[in-house]
Formats: C-alpha cells, structure tokens, sequence
C-alpha cells in the first residue's frame, strides 16, 4: 500500500496523485514490528468488548439524544446552525467528545443547559473508555508477570535454572514483550524467595 502511490504514478503518468501520497504514511505502521502497542490496545479491547460496546451503546444514544433535544430547543433561533437533528449531530460530537470547537453552540437558556449536561455526559463517557482501556491493560501487565513468575518458579523448582530452562524463559520474554531487566529482576526475587525457604 505504501508504494501504490509510485506505481500510480509509473502506470498513470500525468494521473494527478497527490491525495494517494497519504498511503506512505502507512510505512509508520512498521514500527508495530518493534512494539506491542497496537497488539496490547487490540488484547485491551478485545478482552473488555462487552464493557467497551455497552460504554459506545451509551455514547450512541447521548448523541441522538443531545441531538433531538438541541434541534428542538435552538432551530427557531438558530435555524441556520440547527439546520436538523443529523446536522446537529456535529455540535453533539464536539460536545460529547469535550472537543468543543465553538462554530456551533446554543444561545438559549434551555439550550445552554442542555449544553452544559451534555458536556458533563460526554466527560463521563470518556472518563469510562479511558477507564476500561487502563484497567484492561492493567489486567494485562499482572497476568503477563504471574505467568512469568509461575515459569521462573517452575525453572527453580530444583533450585538451578538450567540453560534449556533459560531458553525457554528467554522465548517467553518476548512473546510476552517483557525487558529483560524485569524478567532478572523477578528471577532475582524468586532466587531470594527461594533461598529463604531453604
């Protein structure tokens, strides 16, 4: 996709391809090879779906809701800015969003106060996603550590790691995307635990 771009240009010629450039930005999605980021929010995501879906369900139904409330109280005095309830949507995005361009806002006290308790909404709304995503990551970050922990404490088991074990800790490090520092430091306090047992 990141040279289609080139190839339009070798094929067309005279096409005019400046808008299809933009497909070189794909090339940043390389970095994805480097990090687990997109695979940690996609795990985040994904492991709270049925949260996430019930937080978007609310967020859908404050912007139809904010939307016909708004048209019915500002179209008289505003009508060319509350044109109708799907133009409206756009004041009830940037308001729920806490965005707040202010090309579009309402004059009226009705107006205002539906304005002000939908941006009170919209920061409850983002407060939840944001929430849900921290907290599945969270999740995530301790799940990743006990199942380290559980391998490192499986490897001293016998009171050695062996250089098979090491290998296998090793391959565990990256498919959990751990540092290295942290995986020592957990097998520094497993060999402690270990020796005080002992």
């Amino acid at each position: 996709i990141a040279i289609l771009p080139s190839l339009i240009q070798l094929f067309l010629g005279g096409f005019d391809s400046r808008w299809v450039r933009l497909l070189r930005l794909v090339r940043i999605l390389k970095i994805s090879h480097y990090s687990s980021a997109f695979d940690d929010l996609g795990e985040a995501i994904y492991a709270e779906r049925e949260s996430f879906l019930a937080v978007l369900y609310l967020f859908a139904v404050s912007i139809f809701a904010s939307s016909a409330l708004m048209y019915a109280a500002e179209n008289h005095v505003q009508p060319e800015k509350f044109v109708s309830i799907p133009q409206t949507m756009w004041w009830s995005i940037v308001t729920l969003t806490t965005v707040g361009y202010g090309d579009v806002s309402p004059i009226t006290p009705l107006g205002q106060f539906l304005g002000a308790l939908t941006a009170v909404v919209g920061v409850c709304v983002v407060a939840m996603l944001a929430g849900l995503v921290a907290t599945s990551f969270s999740k995530q970050m301790d799940q990743k550590r006990a199942r380290m922990e559980a391998e490192i404490a499986d490897a001293l088991s016998d009171g050695v790691i062996s250089r098979e074990e090491l290998r296998k800790i090793s391959r565990l490090r990256h498919e959990l995307n751990l540092s290295k520092q942290h995986v020592d430091a957990l097998i520094r306090i497993a060999a402690d635990a270990k020796q005080k047992d002992v």
